[in-house]
């Protein structure tokens, strides 16, 4: 039970630097002085102070805000009871908004307080947050006050007051990432020189401070030019392309002028832009989240697929990158790297965010550990999580604001009702109250067995496509054989395959008649989702697909379909091919059942069953052989 005291204040609100005063009983009619108290209760003891308990049965934590008469700053907590959980630490956060609200939710099932700092009263994190400070993480005052009620302090956008954070360092304060790393990227320039220092590959680039200087870069990296600004920009903003030594000059004027400071890069010719999300622990160990693509819509982040379709090489260097350059900074925490990839197949390196990240969106529902879950860990000093996925393939897509104001929340409403009718897709809504265009509102993750798989899902959602059940299945297995005269053989392993409930396709495809039609099948299997191609020998096939290929010897007209098994068992070495007896397609099924069955429980309870089933058909039919006889058993 609470009751209500002469004040409602204690000294976590009352200080000075604040103008916080006392609250006193609460008015009927909230005025500048007023306790917000809708749900909640207050408690007093015989002092003046105010403490705010839990009742051990509330399933919500009360909270009160307190609003100062001279000052806007707001704070409003939860409970003060002390922490217990995975760490005995309060996290600070600078910023409250969708990243700081998801921080929250791995938090909560962490049971680690985070508190939040964000000049927004109704923020995105306001709701989960441990407590939320209403003020400014650029105001120094506010920034060092804030500090004061934490254990750990941490960004969730790097444009804050990073001379105070150095100044709190230096009092002892725990921040993470470092201040000298907030420094770093929080000027886009300085950043690629300090990247530049560690020999991390990047675009040509060069500050300027006035129009013949960029003259004379546009001359020595050619058009089209990229001018950015060197600080606060981020989602396209403080970006200008100049294609002709004309358009310099309105570029320039775009991005606020000399006087803001800026530099340009030489164009880079990339293919895909590609990111990767990197932790770094309080013992500088690292880990690496899978390369992905992402695909911008007008400057700003609006696909990402996991993991990035690319060859394992590629995927390789854009991970050592990105891992060198997060190994160059100081502090703990989740970065993001994101880079370029160029025709050449060059990586190069194109802006680091201290922080997590939008191209991270995905972890939540596709990876072991969240990014979300990962800095939490980072900060706090807890082992770092595994940041491998446990879905096959995941798609993101930003819900970004439409149309102003209700026109885009009844836009945005139906797109979010199509999503939770999409197999394997997860709804995030930001709950901004105010809706605009571009503005990032929430996101849409579709986890599922293939690239090829969610990225239909996703365009089907998007286009206001039905889903049936049977479209929605992706087949996991291929049956491909060279003509339909081996189809009465073939059958046998797409019965067994029906028989265990996994989706299969039968093609024809023949090396001989159509070679294009078997290397393009080949070659797109595993992007749209099959996992085991079984064929009609199967040779060429498994010369030209990283999927395990069981080949059936299909006996022919003439030698037995010796012939075929030899083609299989003796392909050279590099390409294997599974095989099994002539004709006995049956036990290819059970093979590519049991292949599966390495990564599916369902499956492997399956087989178990289909054994003990033959089993105990073996059984019967020796007991009823022993009973009968066999002149009766022959002869039923």
């Amino acid at each position: 039970m609470f009751q209500q005291s002469s004040g409602c204040c204690d000294s976590l609100f009352t200080s000075p630097e604040f103008g916080f005063r006392p609250c006193l009983a609460a008015p009927k009619t909230k005025n500048a002085f007023s306790c917000s108290m809708e749900k909640h209760k207050l408690f007093t003891s015989s002092s003046s102070s105010l403490s705010v308990k839990q009742q051990p049965q509330t399933k919500r934590n009360p909270v009160l805000a307190c609003r100062a008469s001279r000052d806007p700053h707001v704070i409003t907590g939860k409970d003060d009871v002390a922490v217990h959980g995975v760490a005995d630490v309060i996290v600070g956060v600078l910023g409250g908004g969708q990243l700081g609200r998801m921080f929250c939710q791995a938090a909560s099932r962490m049971a680690i307080k985070v508190m939040v700092l964000d000049p927004q009263e109704n923020c995105p994190a306001s709701e989960l947050a441990h407590y939320h400070m209403v003020g400014s993480f650029d105001d120094s005052a506010t920034v060092q006050e804030f500090a004061k009620r934490c254990g750990v302090l941490t960004v969730e956008i790097e444009h804050v007051d990073v001379e105070t954070l150095e100044k709190l360092e230096q009092q002892g304060v725990d921040c993470q990432p470092k201040a000298s790393t907030i420094r770093i990227i929080q000027d886009k320039y300085l950043q690629k020189v300090h990247f530049s220092k560690h020999d991390i590959p990047l675009p040509e680039f060069v500050q300027i401070d006035d129009l013949e200087g960029a003259k004379r870069a546009g001359d020595i990296f050619g058009y089209p030019l990229m001018i950015k600004s060197k600080r606060l920009a981020y989602d396209g903003r403080g970006n200008a392309v100049a294609k002709s030594e004309d358009e310099l000059s309105s570029a320039v004027t775009a991005l606020g002028g000399f006087g803001r400071g800026l530099y340009v890069e030489k164009w880079a010719p990339f293919v895909k832009e590609l990111a990767v999300i990197v932790a770094r622990g309080r013992d500088n160990s690292i880990v690496c989240y899978p390369v992905v693509e992402t695909i911008h819509k007008e400057n700003i982040c609006h696909i990402v697929k996991a993991p990035a379709n690319m060859s394992w090489k590629i995927r390789k260097l854009a991970t050592d990158i990105a891992s060198r350059a997060v190994s160059s900074l100081e502090g703990a925490g989740v970065f993001a790297v994101e880079l370029f990839l160029t025709k050449d197949d060059q990586i190069l390196l194109n802006e680091v965010a201290p922080r997590p990240h939008n191209s991270g969106h995905h972890t939540i529902e596709s990876c072991y550990t969240s990014q979300y879950e990962q800095h939490l860990r980072a900060v706090v000093g807890l082992p770092l999580g595994d940041p491998s996925m446990k879905t096959p393939a995941a798609i993101m897509y930003n819900l970004l604001g439409e149309d102003e104001g209700e026109p885009g929340f009844l836009l945005a409403q139906q797109l979010i009702g199509r999503a939770l009718r999409t197999p394997g897709a997860t709804v995030h809504w930001y709950d901004k109250p105010e809706m605009r265009k571009q503005r990032k509102m929430g996101h849409i993750t579709i986890v599922g067995p293939s690239l090829g798989n969610v990225e239909k899902l996703l365009e089907s959602m998007l286009n206001e496509e039905r889903l049936d059940g049977q479209s929605a299945v992706t087949p996991r297995v291929g049956i491909v054989m060279g003509s339909d005269s081996d189809l009465p053989v073939m059958k046998d392993a797409a019965k067994i395959l029906n028989i265990f409930g996994v989706p299969n396709e039968v093609r024809i495809v023949s090396a001989h008649r159509t070679p294009e039609l078997m290397y393009s099948y080949a070659l797109s299997a595993r992007e749209r989702g099959i996992q085991v191609i079984i064929a009609g020998a199967g040779g060429m096939v498994a010369a030209l697909t990283p999927l395990p290929v069981i080949g059936v010897p299909v006996r022919a007209s003439t030698l037995d379909g010796i012939d075929s098994l030899l083609s299989i068992v003796q392909m050279p070495r590099g390409v294997p091919v599974a095989t099994v007896a002539v004709n006995n397609a049956t036990n290819a099924g059970l093979l590519a059942v049991r292949i599966l069955g390495v990564c599916d429980a369902d499956l492997v309870s399956r087989m178990s069953q289909y054994q003990e089933d033959t089993r105990d058909e073996v059984l019967t039919k020796a007991e009823k052989l022993q009973k009968d006889g066999w002149e009766s058993y022959l002869n039923p």
